[in-house]
């Protein structure tokens, strides 16, 4: 394609490539929670989550490829923005990709990808009527698995509190399928000071908690007001008290069965669904 710069495709055989560091121990937690961040890559995993994240805007700095998912990857990496760098292709067999990546690579294809910065708060809940705070969320599947159902569901946004986990890494971009690229988000700082924030551009507040003050769901889905922030907590804990004090309403989602509340992805699903803007 004119104007698109050449792919650098390189072909591997040696696991122990030093070219390779960036995907090298993929499956240490600790690893690559030091190293995604010194370098400012976040790794994609398969060609669906690739092409989201190209189509985000987001910039390769290198692609890990079985030759099966060769073709494929080359025509999705040439049709990205012409004014992009050359983008280093390195294609090996699933045997090697194994042996570097330490686990079987699903589609056979990894990209180390650049992180965008992130955007101010304000620019990302500007225009936005329905927006989800993620609290502390610890954990990479939920995050990942909330981010999928804002997509699917049409929330206009995602915050995320400053000990929340990652939405780039990798187990939170693939659970999400590539959504944490469609979704605007970024983190809020500090909280719960943001509530103000989010007060001051228009929006109702509510954390989603077992409160004796706390409205059912239906209440808030027979009436939702224009703009309106959902705060969901992490697993277990829940929301801190000082969150529940600083929400305008505390909202429960109704139970049966003797089940007192939902996983923190699953409840996210349910008031996204609830709560979305109709029409």
């Amino acid at each position: 394609m004119s104007g698109v710069p050449a792919l650098d495709i390189v072909h591997l055989t040696d696991p122990d490539d030093e070219r390779l560091a960036d995907y090298v121990a993929l499956t240490d937690v600790a690893l690559r929670s030091r190293h995604e961040p010194e370098k400012g890559l976040y790794i994609a995993e398969s060609s669906t989550v690739l092409g989201r994240a190209l189509a985000a805007g987001h910039r390769p700095r290198s692609v890990l490829v079985s030759p099966r998912w060769l073709p494929d990857l080359t025509a999705m990496l040439e049709a990205r923005d012409p004014g992009g760098e050359p983008v280093r292709v390195y294609v090996a067999e699933p045997a090697v990709l194994e042996a570097i990546t330490g686990f079987h690579v699903h589609r056979g294809a990894l990209a180390a990808m650049h992180r965008p910065p992130l955007p101010p708060v304000a620019d990302v809940i500007a225009g936005a009527r329905r927006v989800a705070v993620l609290e502390d969320v610890v954990d990479h599947t939920n995050v990942g698995a909330a981010f999928r159902s804002a997509a699917a569901i049409g929330v206009d946004a995602v915050l995320v509190t400053p000990r929340c986990a990652d939405p780039l890494y990798r187990r939170s971009v693939r659970v999400s399928m590539g959504t944490v690229f469609q979704v605007p988000w970024t983190r809020v700082d500090p909280w719960p000071g943001g509530i103000d924030l989010l007060r001051e551009a228009g929006f109702v507040t509510a954390a989603l908690a077992l409160s004796d003050d706390s409205v059912s769901l239906d209440a808030l889905e027979a009436d939702p007001p224009e703009r309106l922030a959902l705060v969901l907590g992490a697993e277990g804990d829940g929301l801190k008290p000082a969150t529940i004090a600083a929400a305008d309403l505390t909202v429960r989602i109704p139970m049966a069965g003797g089940v007192d509340s939902l996983n923190v992805a699953a409840a996210g699903a349910v008031a996204f669904w609830a709560t979305r803007v109709r029409g």
